[in-house]
């Protein structure tokens, strides 16, 4: 096995450990914001290290892989952040909100809890 073969898998590895724990923070955070946040941003740094596993393990590949990471570098924080403002808007902030900068935004309803 060379180095080039361990260090693919290394990071293979490395990717699989953030997946996981991006599903154990989406089962263990109290609320849908804590999830959110929790699956997004370890799925992201574990997309992130899995694709390098692969970019690093087959060469030819890494054109397309450094094209998938910059989608998923655009393409999570946007969705994760109109799935917040989604779940916001329909169910309101969490009671354990210490400041409330969207209450303007969407109109300073105090009902929408």
């Amino acid at each position: 096995m060379t180095i080039v073969e361990i260090s693919s898998y290394v990071f293979m590895i490395i990717g699989g450990v953030f997946y996981f724990l991006g599903g154990l923070g989406v089962l263990r955070m109290p609320d849908t914001f804590n999830r959110i946040q929790a699956g997004t941003k370890a799925t992201t740094l574990g997309a992130f290290s899995l694709l390098i596993g692969v970019g690093i393990a087959h060469p030819e590949w890494l054109l397309k892989v450094v094209l998938i990471i910059i989608f998923i570098a655009l393409s999570n924080p946007i969705g994760s952040s109109v799935l917040a403002k989604a779940t916001y808007k329909a169910y309101g902030a969490p009671d354990n909100v210490v400041e409330d900068d969207l209450k303007e935004w969407f109109g300073g309803d105090d009902d929408a809890r």
